[in-house]
């Protein structure tokens, strides 16, 4: 019996606050994957990594440490300046382990880790990228060139939108990328353990088979 190949997803954003850590521990729980932030800038008492451990309720999942813990809430190349390092991207490797895994980026692709790197360079080529679109003024155009940028990049990049329903937004999203939507979360009264598996489960079948 063939063994089945280990997935990487990455999620990734138009922009921060889009939801993208409550799209992770849902895909999360979807998958019963391993959860790793590679790159936590601030709250770091309460992080990304323990936001999607309290969501999630399958046993299975791990959740690996942060490659870089940085105390401001910055973007990662002024947050790690400020703690007197410099982020070097051959320290980020995905953790080893034989689960399908799951990769929160910060902020968007373009978002700086240092004077050359962005997040989009540590994106392994393998990795199959979810992007999480929320409708604001200005969304069309962050959510078309962060798709574009990654398929221009050799992805083939899929949509979870957050939030509530904007129909023609979403639809010339579609139109003019071309990229398959998961679904929508919306704009829920709270996110609770209850909330994150009602949504694993409907996007469940979608997620595996990317």
């Amino acid at each position: 019996m063939k063994e089945k190949k280990r997935e990487k997803l990455f999620i990734t954003g138009i922009g921060t606050d889009v939801g993208k850590t409550v799209v992770s521990a849902i895909v999360v729980e979807a998958l019963q994957a391993d959860y790793f932030k590679p790159i936590q800038a601030g709250d770091l008492s309460y992080s990304d990594t323990d936001k999607v451990k309290e969501l999630v309720s399958n046993s299975k999942s791990t959740f690996h440490k942060n490659s870089y813990a940085l105390h401001t809430p910055m973007s990662p190349h002024a947050a790690a300046e400020i703690d007197g390092i410099t982020i070097n991207i051959e320290n980020i490797k995905i953790p080893d382990t034989e689960n399908d895994i799951i990769i929160e980026g910060a902020g968007g692709l373009l978002v700086p880790l240092n004077e050359q790197a962005t997040i989009l360079d540590i994106i392994d080529p393998d990795c199959k990228v979810v992007v999480v679109s929320r409708h604001y003024l200005g969304s069309i155009n962050h959510t078309l060139l962060t798709i574009k940028l990654l398929q221009e990049k050799g992805f083939d990049p899929v949509i979870i939108f957050s939030g509530d329903e904007h129909v023609t937004t979403e639809s010339i999203i579609q139109k003019m990328t071309g990229a398959k939507v998961i679904g929508r979360i919306d704009n829920e009264p709270y996110f609770d353990k209850m909330v994150v598996k009602e949504y694993a489960s409907l996007f469940k079948d979608q997620l595996e088979a990317l």
